[in-house]
């Protein structure tokens, strides 16, 4: 699962392998949380964050979301997805 971008501490990785599970989402890490993110909607699917990561997370999402959308794209057809501006 490669990494797509790394912020404050924070790991976004996205899977990729032909005919990934719908919804278009991301796995984002932090310490030993892990939470799956919906890039559609840009909310929290599974796992869980603190409360100040969740908050960075779903911010950059909404930010980068044609992006992520992009790279859900190419890592469901098995391609590795292009790495996504960390927030600064």
């Amino acid at each position: 699962m490669p990494t797509i971008s790394v912020f404050y501490g924070i790991i976004i990785r996205m899977y990729c392998s032909p005919g990934e599970h719908n919804p278009p989402h991301f796995h984002a890490y932090y310490q030993d949380y892990k939470a799956v993110i919906d890039i559609n909607a840009c909310e929290l699917k599974e796992g869980k964050l603190p409360s100040k990561q969740m908050k960075l997370v779903l911010a950059w999402a909404e930010i980068h979301k044609e992006n992520l959308l992009a790279d859900w794209e190419l890592a469901s057809n098995g391609e590795l997805p292009f790495r996504v501006d960390p927030l600064k």
